[in-house]
């Protein structure tokens, strides 16, 4: 029979150290978002730029949510929404709304869909546009068509945006959810299937699909909008 030294044998205690691992990232975001909300109050105090100002808030606003504490985080990102909007920086706009919807508020299906309609409006990093679609997709019940369309809009977006590794990462990733989601919703086992399918739900055609997404934004907005959609419309090189 064999004997071990018990005493120099240390198994390892998973628990306890996904205490520890939870811990000492909890202190580091503390840590961060103390910084900012220092760094914030210089800016403040200096006149900064309002560009400069917003960013720090929505900074804040993500650590916040990152420590679970969403309420605290919904009115500096709401802050820093209306002032990326009234500087036309609308890909900060949508980041703010991602940040919003994350913060797990009432209104966050609201902010969720005014950052959907200005992702797709506008020309920005085709991953944000992935990832606030991709919210809409895990949102909607496995027999509602609102998954598909998102599904498509982002695979779409993906194709027309994104270039290089990132394109190909992107197209594979979506891709794969829109696979997901046709199993789920139309029971999809084959091609042949999931060509139909794209046919029955007018998924195919961008003139469609993108008609049909703006049904779902409308009912996450639910006509409490926060910015002028005509007015930014206006601005746009193509009217």
């Amino acid at each position: 029979m064999k004997h071990y030294d018990l005493k120099g044998l240390r198994l390892g205690d998973t628990a306890a150290e996904s205490v520890v691992n939870y811990s000492a990232q909890e202190a580091a975001l503390e840590s961060h978002l103390q910084a900012l909300q220092d760094r914030h109050r210089e800016l403040v105090q200096s006149a900064g730029a309002p560009q400069d100002i917003a960013d720090i808030k929505l900074q804040t606003a993500r650590t916040l949510v990152n420590l679970e504490r969403g309420e605290a985080a919904w009115p500096l990102g709401r802050e820093a929404l209306d002032t990326f909007i009234r500087l036309e920086d609308f890909e900060s706009a949508a980041d703010a709304c991602d940040v919003l919807f994350q913060s797990d508020q009432p209104d966050s299906l609201n902010a969720l869909g005014q950052g959907i309609w200005l992702t797709v409006t506008y020309p920005m990093d085709p991953e944000l546009s992935v990832a606030l679609l991709t919210h809409v997709i895990n949102e909607t019940p496995d027999d509602a068509d609102g998954a598909a369309v998102a599904a498509t809009t982002a695979l779409f977006l993906a194709d027309i945006r994104a270039s290089g590794s990132q394109r190909e990462n992107l197209m594979f990733l979506v891709s794969q959810t829109l696979g997901t989601v046709a199993r789920r919703h139309g029971k999809v086992d084959s091609q042949e299937a999931f060509d139909r399918w794209m046919e029955r739900l007018e998924i195919k055609d961008p003139a469609k699909f993108l008609v049909r997404l703006r049904n779902v934004v409308d009912v996450l907005v639910q006509d409490n909008w926060w910015f002028d959609r005509e007015v930014l419309q206006a601005k746009l090189p193509v009217n």
